[in-house]
């Protein structure tokens, strides 16, 4: 494959610094991807393959994983199952055919265009804090680009005290975007999710009313002038889930906002839409150049937001980046 020759997203959340040194001094190099024992990825098999390589860095244990694959087009119906890593272990999970580490069928086989979470959970292995799984996920579309991130790490497990804590979060999440290189597609993605049972390794997606944010979306263009858009809903809904309209009234009734459209992806705007047709953050804009920036307004669920941006030029080059921040709990 061709070098990917652009880069084009910068997320607000993680900042990495480096000092000057002498060529002699020692110096720490940072690690490229997050250790935990709690991992999101986003797959997608609608005229795309997908692959979720996933590993266990610990040199010494043996650990049990929950992997759990929640489908978006089957109503965010869970698939799950259990699997095994021995020390320095890595494994390469083809969505098409999901065999086990040992080479067994996984008992999971999912409709030929299933897309939606992946999520790779060690947390009962009563040594969380040890724990040092990595992983990345790569997305080949049926018209030569390519998707290529790191899963997603949270270091902060969501426990049943948590679930239905309500926050404002003032510091927006941004990432930017242009057209060059013939950019003219978008993925975007945010996750929402619950730990309803951590004893037993189990993130809750599917139950919508529990599991969601709701985000106030703006646009700034090169000459930093604002285009006010409008509040979406990320959840793990498409537009023929039966919950949808459901979901939608819950959120109003909230009190703290509202919207008129949930969806698991979104694509930026007129000028950048969906790959697949999908609803945008900022239908009737055409900015080509400039940056998004996502305001959470009120939220259900995790105190993580998590999530994955992605550009391609509907041919051979593609993009993606990922983006991670906690919310905090509810000032008491």
């Amino acid at each position: 494959m061709g070098k990917i020759k652009f880069l084009l997203i910068a997320i607000s959340f993680v900042l990495i610094s480096a000092s000057h040194v002498l060529a002699s001094d020692p110096f720490n190099v940072g690690n490229t991807d997050t250790k935990d024992a709690l991992l999101f990825g986003f797959f997608d098999l609608r005229d795309r393959e997908s692959y979720i390589q996933v590993t266990n860095t610990d040199g010494l244990n043996n650990q049990t994983v929950h992997i759990q694959i929640f489908n978006v087009a089957d109503n965010c119906n869970e698939n799950d199952f259990f699997d095994v890593y021995t020390p320095n272990d890595t494994h390469v999970y083809n969505l098409r055919d999901i065999l086990t580490n040992d080479g067994n069928q996984s008992g999971v086989v999912l409709p030929q265009d299933a897309y939606g979470v992946f999520v790779v959970n060690v947390g009962s292995s009563g040594q969380v804090d040890e724990v040092q799984f990595i992983g990345n996920m790569r997305i080949e579309d049926n018209t030569g680009y390519e998707y290529r991130t790191n899963l997603i790490g949270t270091e902060y497990i969501v426990g049943p005290d948590d679930i239905g804590d309500i926050r404002t979060n003032d510091q927006p999440a941004t990432f930017n975007f242009n057209k060059e290189f013939g950019v003219t597609f978008s993925d975007i993605v945010l996750i929402s999710f619950n730990e309803n049972n951590f004893a037993t390794d189990e993130v809750s997606i599917s139950e919508l009313s529990d599991a969601w944010f709701l985000i106030d979306v703006d646009i700034y263009d090169l000459n930093e002038n604002p285009f006010s858009c409008r509040n979406v809903i990320f959840s793990c809904v498409d537009q023929d889930n039966p919950l949808l309209e459901s979901l939608l009234e819950n959120i109003a009734d909230e009190g703290d906002g509202s919207a008129s459209v949930a969806s698991f992806e979104y694509g930026i705007n007129d000028s950048i839409p969906h790959s697949k047709g999908g609803e945008l953050l900022c239908p009737g804009n055409n900015i080509s150049e400039g940056i998004v920036r996502l305001t959470e307004l009120n939220h259900r669920g995790s105190l993580e937001l998590v999530g994955f941006v992605g550009l391609n030029n509907g041919n051979g080059r593609g993009s993606m980046d990922s983006m991670f921040a906690q919310l905090g709990l509810n000032p008491s």
